[in-house]
């Protein structure tokens, strides 16, 4: 459950347990936590664990510069640690860096790998049982592991064929397309998370995890059918939050490394993993001559240019274009 936030002490005066309950009391995702605290950590240690009150902007300024000049990391990974810093000092330190200037990288942005259909099918014949759903969901629905994992019962809609995405990245929910060759299967989860539900309430047990005070607002929630995970895992854990036993969602990295596994049995040479489902989905959508926007809106991206890139890969053997060594006449 390393996705889980363990609880911390609220009169901790440590730096970094402050940093974190700041954090938490916006309701960021955990994700978000996790990876502004790496890169919080970071900029600490790169500067001889000096406290970050008494530093600013040209300490700012230099550790964004050494992560371009020594370090030579992608440009979103610069992104990333240059929005931790700003959220650090300007929202928890409320202290202003005004306009920081370092070199940025010049590593040029990455196409995305994407499976052919058939290659898809070739990985998700591989898998079995819940793996092997869950990878049909990916690509099916272009969901990513997380949001696969997460998903409540409640959020498939067999009546209106689509599926909610709740808990998704950036705390903001979508729906998406249920694929329905998938409906038949999904049935049968649904009805196996049931009778486990019946079981494990006939234990004493059948609480599952309600996000944000919907606990507090409604106390029977936790055990009812629709709040429980559609992909549950096999056996009960210590909720380090509330410290209840409970039956939490099965790991993302369980189906990560089962599709690790299938991707080297399908003969799959090309670096790819769960993403690449999603990165799949979108292609498929845009080869399909789907309009951008409505793929922008299913993958829950905040900006267009982020979807725009599947345009780049599509481009490539979707334009008509015929290399001059295949001409019949040279």
């Amino acid at each position: 459950m390393d996705e889980v936030r363990v609880p911390i002490n609220p009169h901790s005066t440590r730096f970094m347990d402050r940093f974190r309950i700041f954090i938490r009391a916006r309701n960021l995702a955990y994700k978000t936590e996790k990876t502004y605290c790496h890169w919080v950590l970071y900029y600490i240690r790169y500067h001889k664990r000096k406290n970050p009150a008494e530093m600013g902007r040209p300490e700012v300024e230099e550790f964004l510069n050494y992560l371009a000049t020594q370090r030579t990391v992608a440009p979103n990974t610069q992104k990333v640690a240059l929005n931790a810093l700003v959220f650090l000092y300007h929202r928890f330190l409320q202290t202003e860096l005004g306009d920081i200037a370092f070199t940025r990288t010049a590593t040029p942005r990455q196409l995305p790998t994407v499976f052919t259909h058939n290659e898809a099918n070739r990985v998700i014949d591989q898998l079995s049982g819940i793996a092997k759903l869950a990878a049909q969901l990916m690509y099916g629905s272009g969901l990513r592991i997380s949001e696969t994992t997460r998903l409540r019962i409640k959020d498939v809609e067999f009546e209106r064929n689509c599926i909610t995405v709740r808990e998704a990245k950036g705390q903001k929910s979508r729906q998406t397309m249920l694929p329905s060759t998938l409906r038949s299967r999904l049935e049968q989860q649904v009805s196996f998370v049931t009778a486990q539900h019946e079981g494990d309430l006939a234990d004493g047990f059948g609480s599952v995890y309600l996000p944000y005070a919907l606990e507090r607002k409604y106390p029977n929630a936790s055990t009812e059918l629709g709040w429980q995970y559609l992909f549950p895992a096999s056996h009960y854990s210590t909720d380090p939050r509330s410290g209840e036993i409970r039956r939490h969602h099965v790991s993302d990295q369980a189906i990560q490394r089962a599709v690790r596994k299938a991707i080297k049995a399908a003969g799959i040479l090309k670096k790819s993993g769960c993403h690449t489902f999603r990165h799949s989905f979108a292609t498929r959508l845009l080869e399909n001559g789907t309009d951008l926007r409505n793929i922008q809106e299913i993958l829950g991206h905040n900006d267009i240019s982020t979807t725009q890139i599947y345009t780049h890969v599509v481009g490539i053997h979707q334009r008509g274009m015929q290399s001059p060594v295949d001409y019949e006449n040279l």
